[in-house]
């Protein structure tokens, strides 16, 4: 049983809520790091919406079909891991998505369902093929226009993982950080609850309880982002391969050593299923998880 002082610190960034709880004997450093780790969530935040014009995604969109656009090695790494999760993935993750969502109007005021048509004329701007990296000069290029990144199914991760190193360097042994209640990264041991609607530190209606000890986990889902149309509900993970949003699962679940890895393969297993889980454990050893079917 810890006995020590607990500080509980929150801020708001990538469209939800992000939570820290910090435990340790010195509240005065505890706060401080956890101030300075979501400094650093907020920061990412700027850098990778797609939703914010001084993004240096948005740059990247609005240019990189005209010209090869200079980014920091940061995000050219993050991007990086990204187009190799997408070919590791069979394309069940993919960053082109941004597209599509705009289509079906995914983090717009409203949504549509769009026309089979409409979403077959879209799907030529997606696949990370399209993406035209230089390591050498650390520029981003698309090699037609119509391309759009969207990082809303890795940045997450990322940023919970960059927040975390920030933890680490200010010695910080003992910590809870999610966001959005759909990524969580305990630094520690914490034992956590995956119920019908988010993760948490509870013990609710859950459907598993997982111990995670200095590790992650995130879960990808239909209902955190939906609209109805005719009386069928469309949640906002789209599968890039056919431009239509998953409806064969409600949610997935990816445990592992880091969020990043963790937010990108549990939306490739939502769009994939349980067939893939055995495949994604067999490339990603490290890596666990599980699927809820619809219905």
């Amino acid at each position: 049983m810890f006995s020590g002082n607990a500080v509980k610190l929150s801020t708001i960034a990538m469209a939800c809520r992000f939570e820290l709880i910090l435990e340790g004997d010195d509240p005065v450093r505890l706060r401080s790091a956890g101030e300075e780790a979501l400094t650093e969530i907020e920061r990412l935040d700027a850098e990778l919406s797609r939703f914010k014009p001084s993004s240096n995604v948005s740059w990247i969109n609005a240019g990189a079909a005209k010209t090869p656009v200079k980014v920091d090695p940061q995000l050219f790494e993050l991007l990086q891991l990204a187009c190799g999760l997408s070919y590791w993935t069979d394309h069940a993750f993919d960053i082109t998505i941004g597209s599509l969502m705009r289509l079906w109007g995914f983090g717009q005021a409203e949504c549509r369902v769009p026309t089979v048509a409409e979403v077959e004329e879209v799907r030529k701007f997606v696949g990370v093929e399209h993406i035209l990296l230089d390591s050498e000069s650390c520029t981003v290029q698309f090699d037609l226009p119509g391309v759009e990144i969207d990082l809303g199914a890795i940045g997450k991760g990322y940023a919970v993982d960059q927040a975390v190193e920030v933890l680490r360097s200010a010695v910080i042994n003992r910590a809870l950080l999610h966001g959005g209640t759909s990524t969580v990264f305990a630094l520690g041991e914490w034992r956590v609850g995956l119920g019908d609607r988010s993760i948490a530190n509870a013990n609710g209606n859950v459907h598993k309880s997982i111990v995670l000890r200095d590790s992650a986990l995130s879960v990808s889902a239909v209902y955190g982002r939906s609209f109805e149309s005719h009386g069928h509900c469309y949640g906002h993970v789209i599968d890039p391969r056919t431009g239509v949003p998953v409806n064969r699962n409600s949610l997935a679940a990816v445990w592992g050593p880091s969020a990043t890895y963790c937010d990108a393969l549990s939306t490739a297993l939502l769009v994939l299923g349980s067939e893939w889980l055995s495949e994604m454990t067999s490339r990603f050893p490290s890596y666990n998880g599980m699927v809820i079917r619809t219905g």
